[in-house]
């Protein structure tokens, strides 16, 4: 039998090592215990396994309080947040009832090849100091995963783009090419890019760099057994789940503000894909049929609602039902999705596209904001198998690098996106499930 499921880190840890995860990892103990490990030590079995590939974290009394390492500010997940829904919670799945809908995932093969990010993965694992490697590998079925965050401040696990060498940040940048596509990766590194010069364009490259970005790896890069990797910091979250060769690219976040600056002469734009996709979309729809989508004609600040600390989430199905499209409104709205989609590798994206496609007429999408070329708004579409939210979001902490006030209203400059699994195969849960239940060595 592994660890149980208490967040911690892999293989030994040093008194420095022990020190720097301390917080986090003394509220996991507490969250862990107060949940009756106990009997889920004792179990044995696929019993065992099973309750281990699930989330053994419940809200108690003595376990509710807020992690030290939780955001100091909104988590961009609207009223999501470790105070409402968090960790403490056992992972279950974004729901459009409470109800999570059976079936929908199975452990089988899609022809993806996952040699190269194995590879990747090992390579870079090699690369790492004795140290880095005891901060930034956990268990696979850690709540490690969980614990991410849009925000700049967010107190993050791993190792940092900041203290890593030159060779070893080229061996990371490897394991994302081997993840992504060219789009993806160009999307990585833009976003990051933005973050440096509108760091220094208000002074604050403390808070806004780079660098501040992190690297966590679960479980042991393998063929056969479930692993998996995190890449998180601002604006910036990609949770990628590898079980043979079925991928599961989610929880993503994207996000940038300013969306577009110039950076040594050259204007640099990112998280453009979705915003042209979502309006093409919009537009393509007949008036009756706006009507239906749009569930407001204004912007709030912040409309989203299943961003970091909200993996369960429930939130019904609303607005437009896409069985009523015809076929090219209804390749537009697949157009948002694939703006997600397509930042993973193109046999990843073609299995992912295929699922999406399955379930196009139980697709709903929502609609709150203009729908001009230059208008802030706000779409989600929400099917059984995905879910995917553009939110132009108002000015924030960046807002002088672009001239604006913070709180100014909602505009295009600043942008918030995440596509989700409903239904609990967020961070591939649902085939690790399945996979401890129906393995004979876990048996």
């Amino acid at each position: 039998m592994t660890e149980l499921d208490t967040g911690e880190p892999t293989g030994p840890q040093s008194e420095p090592g022990r020190r720097v995860h301390a917080s986090r990892r003394n509220f996991m103990r507490k969250v862990f215990f107060a949940s009756g490990a106990t009997a889920v030590a004792t179990m044995g079995g696929a019993g065992a396994w099973a309750a281990m590939a699930d989330d053994t974290t419940t809200t108690t009394a003595d376990a509710s309080a807020t992690p030290s390492g939780a955001p100091s500010g909104a988590p961009g997940g609207g009223t999501g947040g470790p105070g409402n829904q968090s960790i403490t919670e056992e992972f279950f799945g974004l729901t459009a009832d409470g109800k999570r809908i059976d079936d929908l995932y199975t452990i089988h093969s899609t022809g993806v090849a996952t040699a190269p990010v194995i590879a990747a993965a090992n390579a870079f694992l090699v690369g790492l100091t004795d140290t880095q490697k005891t901060a930034t590998q956990f268990t696979v079925h850690s709540t490690e995963w969980r614990l991410w965050s849009n925000v700049d401040s967010y107190e993050r696990q791993g190792v940092t783009l900041a203290d890593m060498t030159d060779d070893q940040k080229a061996l990371g940048t490897a394991l994302l090419k081997s993840a992504l596509s060219a789009d993806g990766l160009e999307t990585s590194e833009k976003i990051r890019k933005i973050n440096q010069a509108a760091g220094e364009a208000i002074n604050n490259t403390d808070s806004f760099n780079e660098d501040a970005y992190y690297w966590t790896l679960m479980g042991t890069p393998s063929a056969t057994e479930p692993w998996g990797f995190q890449f998180d910091g601002h604006h910036q979250v990609i949770n990628y789940f590898v079980l043979g060769d079925q991928v599961v690219m989610s929880p993503c976040f994207w996000g940038s503000e300013p969306t577009s600056m110039e950076i040594d002469g050259e204007t640099v734009t990112v998280c453009h894909e979705e915003v042209v996709a979502s309006l093409a979309f919009v537009n393509s729809l007949t008036d009756a049929q706006q009507k239906a989508v749009i569930e407001s004609t204004t912007k709030s600040n912040e409309s989203m609602k299943a961003g970091a600390f909200s993996d369960n989430a429930v939130q019904e199905y609303t607005g437009l039902r896409a069985r009523v499209l015809n076929a090219a409104q209804k390749k537009k709205l697949l157009g948002i999705v694939e703006a997600f989609v397509g930042r993973a590798k193109a046999d990843v994206a073609k299995v992912r596209m295929a699922e999406v496609r399955k379930h196009i007429d139980d697709t709903y999408v929502t609609w709150a904001g203009g729908i001009a070329d230059d208008s802030a708004f706000y779409v989600r579409v929400h099917s059984p198998v995905v879910w995917v939210e553009v939110d132009c979001q108002a000015p924030g902490p960046l807002a002088g690098a672009y001239g604006a006030s913070q709180g100014s209203g909602a505009t295009q400059k600043h942008v918030h996106s995440v596509i989700r699994t409903p239904n609990g195969n967020d961070y591939g849960r649902e085939l690790l499930r399945q996979h401890y239940l129906t393995s004979p060595h876990h048996q």
